[in-house]
């Protein structure tokens, strides 16, 4: 009799393993669930309850309108990964990636989705791209610990596709940019075969960019674009956060369109997007140059040398002051630290 119960047991294991595999679970994540609890992930918050998904012993799957224990911290967000007894949550699992801004009234960091391996930079095709967005977005993307990938949606409508594909790559030019049509099926295809087993995506984009008719056309689907509310009446599906599970295996994290990308970010992050002004930056006479009016600035030499397009330096100085405020009140007194000079020049008190 012992056999038999232990290949039940095996088998439902396993089929518990490959059900939290279609919730996105991917083999290294390393979650420690406490004894007494199962695991989920939440796939929408409601104030202090969640929607969270799990499967039991027999690995059947089980969707819980969960309380939130008092002592919960941090809060959890859709995507996160949690700790549930009796229909509880009990802990919030540490997060490999957490996409994040800071709330504008407030100033807490609020984060918007967690545990993502993508971050869907969606931007409509139809419109002229709105850099100071994008770079936003970008930067957001890098600091969340997932990887960014560009879609132009509409490409239906545009007269010029390449243009605004170059338009956009001069922005962000390290970033893999797809083309897309809802109505055509372009690039519908490749996006799906991102968004395989084991991948979590999020869609960031300010409303209208499409993000809802992509879903839908991911899914071959219009049944996405309304959602029933807690009373029964009809309402957009971005209206809140939710993670749908996709049928080519992944899972997408819809949320609302954001008006501006506040950014709750370290100044590596920013660096990044902005790689030829931080290479630029090592030739600076300071090592805290603002790259405004300091004596010895590679960065603004090499914008009077029309290799620096100036608009990307004033972005620079707007988000890099949001990632990095004490930076800016640091002064000019951290800016007279002079760089090493190479040897052959001197001393490193230089002149």
């Amino acid at each position: 009799m012992a056999g038999p119960r232990s290949e039940v047991a095996h088998d439902s294991d396993e089929g518990r393993a490959v059900g939290y595999r279609s919730l996105g679970r991917r083999p290294d994540d390393d979650l420690h669930v406490p004894e007494g609890c199962v695991l989920g992930r939440v796939s929408i918050v409601h104030g202090a309850n969640a929607d969270v998904i799990w499967f039991d012993a027999s690995a059947n799957e089980v969707v819980s309108l969960c309380h939130l224990s008092p002592n919960v911290d941090p809060r959890p967000v859709a995507g996160d990964w949690v700790a549930v007894r009796d229909d509880r949550v009990e802990a919030v699992l540490e997060r490999r990636s957490a996409l994040r801004r800071l709330n504008r009234r407030t100033r807490a960091v609020q984060v918007l989705a967690a545990n993502v391996d993508l971050v869907l930079l969606v931007i409509p095709i139809d419109r002229e791209a709105n850099v100071r967005m994008l770079e936003r977005y970008a930067v957001m993307a890098r600091d969340s610990g997932a990887q960014p990938f560009i879609i132009l949606t509409k490409a239906d409508e545009a007269d010029d596709v390449e243009g605004a594909v170059e338009a956009v790559r001069a922005v962000v030019p390290d970033v893999e940019v797809l083309t897309t049509s809802s109505h055509s099926g372009e690039g519908i295809d490749h996006l799906r075969r991102l968004l395989a087993l084991g991948v979590t995506a999020v869609m960031l984009g300010a409303s209208g960019a499409g993000k809802t008719s992509l879903l839908n056309a991911l899914e071959g689907s219009h049944e996405l674009t309304r959602t029933l509310g807690r009373g029964g009446d009809g309402r957009h599906a971005t209206s809140t956060r939710k993670l749908y599970r996709l049928t080519g295996g992944g899972v997408l994290l819809d949320i609302p369109g954001i008006r501006l990308a506040n950014l709750a970010v370290e100044s590596d992050d920013v660096d990044e997007t902005f790689a030829e002004i931080d290479e630029a930056a090592t030739h600076c006479r300071f090592r805290d140059c603002s790259h405004h009016d300091d004596v010895g600035c590679a960065v603004r030499a090499a914008v009077e040398a029309g290799e620096i397009d100036p608009q990307r330096l004033a972005s620079w100085w707007r988000i890099q002051a949001e990632a990095d405020p004490p930076a800016r009140a640091r002064g000019a007194a951290s800016r007279r630290t002079l760089r090493e000079p190479p040897r052959e020049l001197g001393s490193p008190e230089g002149d």
